[in-house]
């Protein structure tokens, strides 16, 4: 496949250029364009350090011309990201893409399974690592193409740290990112820069409907999905440069896009949080920065509120939050901007869509919908005959547009199941189409429940859980039984232990009809995530 040429993808590449008014020739154009217009601000802050924009500039074209001379790697070649929220991240980031090499975002937690997979589907050639997993990689990495494993420590921002200990064997080099930057400083970069058309990123699905696939994000998706994203949210913007709490995750879509390319494009400063999951930590940060942005998930708002920092945290300049990774509970939301008394937007988008789709702005924002479409798309709701369904009525979410990959890195069968002549990828979500153009999440098709018949949202019955006093987060799936084929199940933590399986019951049939109502009730101490807080139902299940 040849996105280039590739007929599906025709309306893709003219709205790239539709949505593109600076003209960019690649996403080094806007990489360029900020560093050079806002070289002096901050533009990344971790553990206490700032780094301007010109020093990530600085800093990155060391490491990517240390990629392109010692290190000996092609354009092309696939190089992974295995780090937390470090100043590391966009350094080592934006250097693969400066050498022209093909990023490849990996999660820190992945098992040994899942870490083997991604390294050899994706045929990555070397790896930025935190050295505190270089241990653990020594069992993988023999079984990949890998042989250069650039390792970091927490600290070598501040003051380059030794290289860790390992027993990777004389096939593969080791050698610190400090020392791979001064290897490069003073050599100079090929001339030869990507296009539009190039493959920028390989972004891994989470693997909830099978194996992990890499999502192949080119230059284009990036700068179109910002450029989306930026007119969006023009009319309720104002020409203070964003200062916004980083603790989602960069080697996820959500957080990749939005820090290290929309808020890099705006000039604005991230402040990174390594551990997202230490909610007492990440509120602390939060009370020492004047923030006027947060993004998060709906495990993370609720945790962060049942915090007893929560109040302690000055929110006067906060304008706005988005959520997205997963549903929102209404509830939720309300309580969120009561407390802080500002908007929370939500948001809808995939790997496969660069993370952008629709999203709700101040001035509009509806809770219980995920906003209206981006513009430069075309977004359509179809039934299982692949026909287009009227507005209210529920329908899988097809998208085609400037942000939707170029396909599943080598896997053209799934492409082409994914993505249909017309260039319409199929998100495999049952969306409805509400008045004035908003977007409501159903759920995903394959978590839907049938119960004697009937199709039973998941969504649905957590939103109405989540609404009893007691309970403080829960899960909902189907299991087998043989008399209604399958029956609701629901996974609850409590804030009171007093909280009984009748009197929950008794509380959703107010609002559920009989079938939807859960016959199972399991009560839990805390329910298995994923380092996004995105609740696993498939571990559940």
């Amino acid at each position: 496949m040849n996105y280039a040429t590739d007929p599906r993808f025709d309306y893709a590449r003219k709205q790239i250029q539709a949505v593109n008014d600076e003209n960019y020739t690649s996403v080094l154009d806007l990489f360029d364009r900020a560093c050079a217009e806002f070289a002096d601000r901050i533009a990344f802050s971790c553990l206490g350090q700032d780094v301007t924009f010109r020093q990530i500039d600085e800093m990155s074209r060391d490491f990517a011309a240390y990629l392109r001379s010692d290190a000996g790697l092609e354009l092309g070649d696939r190089v992974a990201i295995q780090l937390p929220n470090l100043i590391q991240y966009p350094v080592a980031a934006w250097g693969i893409i400066r050498a022209g090499l093909v990023l490849v975002n990996t999660n820190p937690l992945y098992t040994e399974r899942e870490l083997r997979h991604q390294f050899q589907d994706s045929g990555a050639k070397a790896v930025v690592m935190l050295s505190d997993f270089v241990a653990a990689a020594e069992k993988v990495i023999p079984d990949t193409d890998i042989k250069l494993l650039i390792a970091t420590n927490v600290f070598d921002m501040m003051e380059a740290q030794p290289a860790p200990e390992h027993n990777l064997g004389a096939s593969v080099t080791l050698i610190t990112l400090p020392a791979a930057m001064d290897l490069g400083k003073g050599k100079t970069l090929p001339a030869l820069r990507p296009t539009l058309d190039d493959l920028a990123v390989l972004q891994y699905t989470g693997g909830t409907t099978g194996v992990a696939k890499g999502a192949m994000l080119c230059h284009g998706n990036i700068v179109g999905g910002v450029g989306q994203g930026l007119k969006h949210l023009e009319d309720d913007e104002d020409d203070t440069a964003p200062l916004l709490i980083a603790p989602l995750p960069i080697y996820h879509i959500f957080g990749f896009a939005l820090y290290l390319c929309s808020n890099f494009a705006l000039g604005g400063r991230s402040v990174l949080i390594p551990d997202p999951r230490d909610l007492g930590g990440l509120l602390e940060v939060m009370k020492s920065v004047p923030f006027t942005g947060f993004a998060g998930v709906n495990t993370m708002f609720v945790g962060l509120m049942a915090n007893e920092k929560f109040d302690q945290v000055d929110w006067s300049s906060l304008k706005s939050s988005i959520a997205g990774g997963a549903a929102l509970v209404p509830d939720v939301a309300r309580e969120w901007e009561r407390r802080t008394n500002s908007k929370l937007l939500e948001g809808y988008g995939l790997s496969e869509t660069t993370a952008t789709l629709t999203l709700n702005v101040p001035s509009t924002r509806r809770i219980g919908s995920v906003g209206q479409a981006m513009g430069f798309q075309e977004v359509k709701l179809v039934n299982s005959a692949g026909k287009v369904v009227a507005d209210g009525e529920e329908g899988e979410l097809w998208v085609r547009g400037p942000q939707v990959m170029m396909g599943y890195w080598g896997r053209p069968e799934a492409t082409d199941e994914a993505i249909d002549p017309e260039g319409f990828f199929k998100t495999g979500d049952v969306a409805v189409k509400l008045d004035k153009g908003f977007y409501k999440i159903v759920d995903r098709i394959k978590d839907m429940i049938l119960v004697s018949g009937f199709n039973v949202y998941p969504n649905e019955i957590e939103n109405v859980l989540c609404g009893h006093p007691d309970v403080l987060e829960c899960a909902v799936v189907g299991v087998n039984d043989e008399r209604t084929g399958e029956a609701v199940k629901a996974f609850v933590v409590r804030r009171n232990s007093n909280l009984t399986e009748a009197v929950l019951r008794e509380f959703c049939r107010q609002d559920l009809t009989a079938y939807k109502v859960p016959k199972f009730i399991e009560f839990r101490d805390d329910l298995p995530k994923s380092n996004v807080g995105k609740i696993l139902r498939r571990e559940l299940r």
